[in-house]
């Protein structure tokens, strides 16, 4: 039978002499005999044990996992759950890393857009990735208490065109206001604007806010900090500011 020195086994496994000696300073990888002078050598089934414990290190497996599955008895009964949970893990891992690309793709594309960059810069865009998720929300909350409004509305103006029952549209008339009036009150009670100059963070009045001109996600409003009067960006200013 074959004998290997400490070198060899690190040659045959693609690894350092470092990595066999902490193996088996761990107990993970003992050499099968030592030498007249107190050399390790290690066996064809030693070189195996190294090959598969390289492999599961591969795969990401803890040093401890490892050497419980080696010293098992019945190793399958194990090395399906080991496995599974390292595959739960690398799912994790996968996830935070896809969520952390987007974040850097997010930025890349929000730099682009900022004329005057600067440090500050920074914050208002890390405030404007952190609060999309809940500004989604609003929006959806929105869009999804005036679909009925709207199929309401449609429908008792073709009742009062073909059928000439005009009582339903009245009624879609007293309903519309109020909720106007509630959803206006709803939205600018959970949105807070940027100003790019002076990045300053403000509540604008209501009426000003309401009748202002507006994009998708900016306002054009006075900055009641350095007086600016502009295009402000708009993120999620939480829930009922005061």
């Amino acid at each position: 039978m074959s004998r290997y020195t400490t070198g060899e086994v690190a040659k045959l496994c693609g690894v350092t002499v470092r990595t066999v000696q902490y193996y088996d300073a761990r107990g993970i990888l003992l050499p099968s005999e030592l030498s007249e002078g107190g050399r390790r050598l290690y066996t064809d089934d030693d070189v195996r044990r190294m090959r598969i414990i390289c492999f599961l290190r591969e795969l990401g497996l803890s040093l401890d996992a490892i050497s419980q599955l080696l010293s098992e008895e019945d190793p399958g009964s194990v090395i399906e759950l080991l496995v599974e949970q390292q595959e739960l893990l690398l799912r994790r891992e996968l996830e935070e890393r896809q969520e952390r690309l987007g974040k850097l793709t997010a930025l890349r594309k929000e730099l682009r857009s900022v004329e005057h960059f600067s440090v500050d810069s920074i914050g208002d865009i890390a405030r404007l990735m952190e609060s999309r998720k809940k500004l989604r929300q609003v929006h959806m909350t929105m869009l999804f208490t005036g679909i009925p409004l709207s199929v309401f509305q449609w429908s008792s103006i073709l009742l009062w065109i073909f059928r000439g029952i005009w009582w339903p549209f009245l009624l879609y008339c007293l309903i519309a206001v109020p909720y106007a009036l509630w959803v206006s009150h709803y939205y600018f009670r959970r949105v807070a604007y940027i100003c790019p100059q002076c990045h300053e963070v403000f509540s604008p009045a209501l009426k000003e806010a309401f009748w202002a001109r507006h994009t998708p996600s900016a306002r054009r409003l006075t900055c009641p900090k350095c007086g600016r009067h502009g295009f402000c960006v708009e993120i999620y200013g939480g829930e009922e500011k005061q």
